[in-house]
């Protein structure tokens, strides 16, 4: 049986191999998704079994994905109790978080194809395809993709978020407070079936309300943007930085944030200029635009080339570090460059840098930063076990209808551009503008499985099932 639309939220048809929260949200990229289980217990393979939260400047954007759909939700701040919205205005909020959705994780660009072209190009990807898919770049605010990734300097992910967590509380004033969504009732198919006609995790809520909830056993989770460079430029937030944990990062967070606001005052409370400046940043070369980054306090070649990659549209950019420094020596015949250090690391120099860069851009093609992401991730000791149970071919044929007649990416490679790239087209629509409607829904067999794994590899589990059943 098909998934039913949970009360509140929109469906956008998106097939699991073009995305693929459980494993774009955990990999490094960003740092800031609120995660919450769906279920203490098995649920059905064509459920959501986590919702992904983020905080934006004027909402929080609330995502389910099941194999075959994204949902979407929009909680604003709680407005006056006796006012009330349009339907005009509903389709308006909707309509401003579906853009935003195409546009953070690239939904112009079939990534199926991507993957059949380095699946083609490289043995290497196309042994870590099926377990690792849905792997895809977001396109995320420089602001924030530059600051987290300051932090990110000799550290790893689990303590990135906490700096980040921390950046926020301490900084931005709080914009709403949300209970966690409601857990499935039990594992039963008529549970699923029947979501509550107004869950708490899909409404604002009143002082009141909230006030009411905290005497409850939901406690409420308060949710912060992340700050503007006006925030972080004081000289006084280098210290308060150091007393969160920030260590040496403290002053390169606060004197880029200086550096940024001197540079581009903001000329009201609401003004962005500083934050503007970056979004230019995606109109010059890669080049032009690495060189800007550098000039930023705390900010390297492994920094910056991530910021180009993650947030200024540099699809050709790979970022160097030890573990994609391993990668390359292990599967494509890099060399260690010098000796190991007394910790066995191997010291990353520019030459080395350069070399690694050249090969993989060399084997994966315009888009090799992408391509790079696939294999960081399965690189990933949290991700040590992911997909462990699929080893099952993706069904291209099922999915390819999807992009009939739509442009792709080209597949032959070629250098980092020189000239200024312009302004980012407007994204191709790759899936239907409509949401799908609880009397469209077909029905199937309700697999039960485990909820303790993802969601591809349940899907994957659920192909192989469905495979053994015919033979």
């Amino acid at each position: 049986m098909s998934c039913p639309i949970p009360a509140g939220f929109h469906a956008l048809p998106l097939p699991i191999v073009q995305l693929s929260l459980a494993a774009v949200l955990k990999c490094g990229q960003s740092f800031r998704w609120s995660i919450f289980p769906l279920s203490s217990g098995p649920v059905p393979p064509s459920h959501p079994t986590h919702e992904y939260r983020l905080c934006l400047r004027d909402r929080v954007v609330c995502l389910r994905q099941s194999p075959d759909t994204l949902y979407y939700s929009t909680v604003l701040p709680t407005r006056d109790q006796h006012a009330s919205s349009t339907i005009f205005e509903e389709e308006k909020v909707r309509k401003e978080t579906l853009d935003w959705i195409r546009d953070y994780f690239q939904l112009d660009v079939d990534l199926l194809h991507l993957y059949n072209d380095w699946s083609q190009r490289d043995p290497v990807f196309k042994s870590f395809r099926d377990r690792f898919e849905g792997i895809r770049m977001l396109r995320q605010d420089p602001w924030e993709n530059l600051i987290s990734f300051i932090c990110s300097s000799n550290n790893n992910i689990s303590r990135i978020t906490k700096m980040v967590t921390s950046l926020c509380e301490h900084f931005s004033p709080p914009l709403l407070s949300l209970p966690p969504p409601e857990l499935y009732s039990d594992s039963s198919a008529s549970s699923l079936l029947s979501p509550p006609a107004t869950p708490l995790s899909e409404r604002p809520l009143s002082q009141s309300q909230q006030q009411e909830d905290m005497s409850t056993e939901r406690s409420l989770r308060t949710y912060h943007p992340f700050p503007s460079p006006a925030a972080l430029a004081s000289s006084s937030v280098a210290s308060i930085l150091r007393s969160l944990g920030f260590g040496y990062r403290a002053e390169y967070v606060q004197k880029t944030a200086q550096m940024l606001s001197e540079a581009h005052p903001p000329k009201s409370e609401d003004d962005d200029s500083a934050e503007r400046y970056l979004r230019t940043l995606r109109d010059m070369s890669t080049g032009e635009a690495r060189e800007a980054l550098l000039g930023f306090m705390g900010v390297g070649r492994k920094v910056a080339d991530c910021v180009l990659l993650m947030s200024l549209d540099k699809k050709e950019v790979v970022p160097v570090d030890t573990h994609v420094h391993q990668i390359a020596m292990r599967y494509y015949g890099v060399s260690s460059g010098s000796k190991a250090r007394s910790n066995g690391k191997i010291p990353m120099t520019p030459k080395i840098y350069d070399q690694v860069n050249a090969k993989l851009a060399e084997v994966w093609g315009d888009y090799a930063g992408w391509a790079h992401s696939v294999l960081f991730t399965a690189d990933l000791k949290s991700f040590s076990t992911y997909g462990l149970d699929i080893p099952t071919p993706v069904p291209a044929s099922s999915v390819s209808d999807l992009f009939t007649g739509l442009p792709t990416p080209p597949i032959t490679p070629s250098p980092s551009p020189t000239k200024s790239r312009g302004k980012r087209r407007k994204a191709a629509v790759l899936v239907p503008e409509t949401s799908i409607s609880a009397k469209e829904e077909s029905t199937d067999e309700i697999i039960q499985d485990d909820s303790s794994l993802s969601l591809a590899e349940r899907v994957k589990k659920r192909r192989r099932v469905t495979i053994l059943a015919k033979r």
